[in-house]
This record gives C-alpha cells, structure tokens and sequence, in this order.
C-alpha cells in the first residue's frame, strides 16, 4: 500500500481531527455565554470593530450571506445585537452590537487563555500553529480560486 494513502499521514484528517477537538473544548465555555462557535465569532469581529457592514463581516469571517444571515437573526433574537440600514448608503445593512452584546465581552475575556491551558499551548506556539494554517488556507485558496 503506498503509505501516502494512510489515513494517519493525511494533514486533511488531522486537521477535522482538530477542528472536531477543538469545536468540543469550546462548547461549555461558549454554553456558559449562550451562544454558539459562529455566534462567537461574529461577536468576536464585532468586539474589534463594532458597527461593520453585513458584507464585511461575511468577508471576514469567510461566510456567504446564506449562512451568515440566520447566524445574525439569532444574535438579534437573542438581543446581543441589532441590524439597521447605513445612513449613507440604504443597500447596506450595518450590525451594531446592543448594551447587551458589549457587555458579554467581559464575560468572554477568559476563553481565549482557557482554551491555550485546553490544549496545553503556549502562546507563542499557538501564534506560530495560526500562522501555519492562515498559510495553508491561502495556498488553498489559490488554488480553488484558479479553478473556478
């Protein structure tokens, strides 16, 4: 058997591996704020800069608007954040975060450092592990965009 066909050898299935891993070491810190991994992520985007275009959140976050649009009528649901028209242009949709969602921040400080003593990383090791696979996703990238 050639040994490249080894489940074992594949960077694909280390890399689900990871992600399952790390998606279940996540759920009772994200459980403890009520919300879900991508909830948290738009949350995560919206703590940096509050006020961002739909678009430039599914952008950012690599979403189409067909997944990122229930995730947002959640949020709003929940009354962690809210969608109004831009003043200066009526085609885009802005997501502000409320009092509710700003406040969830503090509360959410914590997860990043749990999640380093989860998976026993120091934080420069994670640095370098991120900059690895945001190096991974953009050969990728480059390579579905060549074929579309």
């Amino acid at each position: 058997m050639d040994r490249l066909l080894l489940l074992d050898r594949q960077v694909c299935f280390a890399l689900y591996s990871a992600h399952r891993a790390m998606s279940q070491a996540y759920a009772p810190l994200l459980e403890e704020l009520g919300v879900t991994y991508p909830q948290y992520l738009v949350l995560l985007v919206l703590w940096e800069r509050d006020g961002q275009a739909v678009s430039e959140l599914g952008e950012r976050l690599r979403l189409d608007s067909g997944t990122l649009s229930p995730l947002l009528q959640r949020l709003e649901a929940r009354g962690l954040i809210e969608r109004r028209g831009s003043a200066g242009d009526e085609r885009k949709t802005i997501a502000h975060l409320t009092a509710k969602g700003r406040r969830l921040e503090a509360r959410a400080r914590r997860i990043p450092r749990a999640m380093l003593e989860c998976a026993s990383l120091r934080l420069e090791d994670a640095d370098q592990l991120r900059t690895r696979l945001n190096d991974l996703t953009r050969a990728l990238g480059r390579i579905t965009e060549a074929t579309s």
